[in-house]
C-alpha cells in the first residue's frame, strides 16, 4: 500500500519530509524508478519524469515503482506551448546539422512540434494521484491543478523569478521549486524567448522566502554544505539532479556517466543547441559548434536532434551528446542513491 494521502484527506507536505531532499526529475533516461524509489526509501522524494514518454509509459513507471516501494514519489510533466518555431530557421539548422549526422551514420529527425500526451499524462495522474506532481516549463491550466489537488495529489511549480513565483502562488500551488542558473539540464522558465536571469540560487531564495509557501531549492546543490546553505535562506529542502546522475539506479547514458567522471570538460554552458530551449550543459564540441545558430524553438529542436544524440550515446561520443550538467558538475560522486541522499544531508 503506497503511503498517498486519500482523495478526502490532507495533500502530501513538503516542509515534512523525514529527509529534505529531493531527487529531482531528469528526462530522457537518468530518471527510472529504482532511483526514484531507492530515494524514497532512503527517507527523501524521488520522482519519475514524464517529459518525452507517453502516458501508458508513465503509467507503467509509476506501477514500477509501487512495486518496488511503499513510499512517496513525485512525477513531472512539461508543460506544452504554443510553436514559436519558424520553418526556414530550422532548416537553416538542420542543414548545419548534417555533417555531425553524417559522422554517426544515422539521419536527423523530422523537426515536429507535439504536447508530449499532455492530456492523456494528466488522466493517468489524476487516476493514479502520485503524492507529488511537479511542473515546469510554464503553468498547468487551473483546473487541471485544481482537479490534481482534489485527487490528493500535492502541485509543485517550477520557477526562476518572483515573476514566475508570484504567478504559480497566485494559481494556488502547493509550492515551488526555486531553480537558480547553477542548475543543470534544461532552465524553468516560462517565456521561451526570454533570457534566463542570472541571480544566484541563494539570492532566489532571498528574494522569495517570504511569499508563505514551501521552497524547494534546486541548482548547484550536491554536498551537505550546499544543503545547509539552502536551508539557512528558508528552503524547507532541496532538489538534486546532476548530484543523482552517477547513481547506481539511474538510467544516465554511459558516456554522460564517463564525461561527469572526468576532467575532460572543464565547464559548463547554457545552449539552446540540443532542444531549442535554454540547458545547462557541459560545454562540449556540439555547443562549441552549433550555440551560435540554433533557433528558439522548443520540442521542434529536440525532435530534430534527437536520432543525432541517440546515435552519440550508442557510440559513445560525448561530444555529440547533451551532457547536462550543473555548475558544480565537478564534485559529484559515484554511488548508491541512498549514500548520495547521505552526502547531501547537511552536517551538524
Amino acid at each position: 500500500m503506497h503511503t498517498n494521502t486519500s482523495r478526502s484527506g490532507r495533500r502530501f507536505d513538503l516542509s515534512a519530509l523525514a529527509v529534505p531532499v529531493v531527487a529531482a526529475p531528469m528526462a530522457g533516461g537518468p530518471s527510472t524508478p529504482a532511483l526514484a524509489a531507492a530515494v524514497g526509501i532512503a527517507g527523501g522524494l524521488g520522482f519519475l519524469a514524464a517529459g518525452y514518454k507517453t502516458a501508458d509509459a508513465v503509467r507503467r513507471e509509476i506501477e514500477t515503482i509501487r512495486d518496488l516501494t511503499g513510499a512517496s514519489f513525485g512525477v513531472n510533466v512539461f508543460v506544452p506551448q504554443p510553436s514559436i518555431a519558424d520553418p526556414a530557421d530550422l532548416a537553416t539548422y538542420a542543414r548545419s546539422l548534417e555533417a555531425d549526422a553524417a559522422a554517426l551514420g544515422t539521419a536527423l529527425g523530422a523537426p515536429r512540434h507535439d504536447d508530449d500526451d499532455w492530456s492523456n499524462t494528466i488522466d493517468v495522474l489524476l487516476e493514479l494521484a502520485p503524492a507529488v506532481a511537479s511542473f515546469t516549463f510554464d503553468l498547468p491550466e487551473r483546473n487541471a491543478l485544481a482537479a490534481l489537488q482534489h485527487a490528493g495529489t500535492a502541485v509543485v511549480q517550477t520557477v526562476t523569478s518572483r515573476a514566475e513565483a508570484g504567478r504559480a502562488v497566485a494559481a494556488g500551488v502547493d509550492a515551488l521549486v526555486v531553480q537558480g542558473p547553477e542548475a543543470g539540464g534544461h532552465r524553468g522558465t516560462f517565456d521561451p524567448l526570454a533570457e534566463p536571469g542570472t541571480a544566484s540560487l541563494l539570492e532566489l531564495l532571498d528574494d522569495l522566502r517570504e511569499l508563505g509557501i514551501p521552497l524547494i531549492a534546486a541548482g548547484g546543490i550536491v554536498s551537505g554544505e550546499d544543503t545547509r546553505e539552502a536551508l539557512a535562506r528558508g528552503a524547507v529542502a532541496v532538489q538534486a539532479g546532476t548530484a543523482f546522475l552517477r547513481a547506481d539506479e539511474a538510467g544516465t547514458k554511459p558516456a554522460h556517466r564517463a564525461a561527469l567522471a572526468t576532467d575532460d570538460f572543464g565547464e559548463t554552458a547554457l545552449t539552446r543547441a540540443f532542444s531549442g530551449r535554454y540547458a545547462r550543459a557541459l560545454l562540449n564540441e556540439f555547443i562549441r559548434d552549433h550555440d551560435a545558430d540554433v533557433p528558439p524553438a522548443y520540442p521542434e529542436v529536440h525532435h530534430l536532434t534527437a536520432p543525432l544524440r541517440a546515435a552519440a550515446a550508442a557510440a559513445d561520443d560525448p561530444h555529440r551528446l547533451n551532457l547536462w550538467a550543473g555548475v558544480n558538475a565537478h564534485r559529484t560522486i559515484a554511488g548508491s542513491a541512498a549514500a548520495l541522499v547521505r552526502s547531501l544531508l547537511p552536517s551538524g
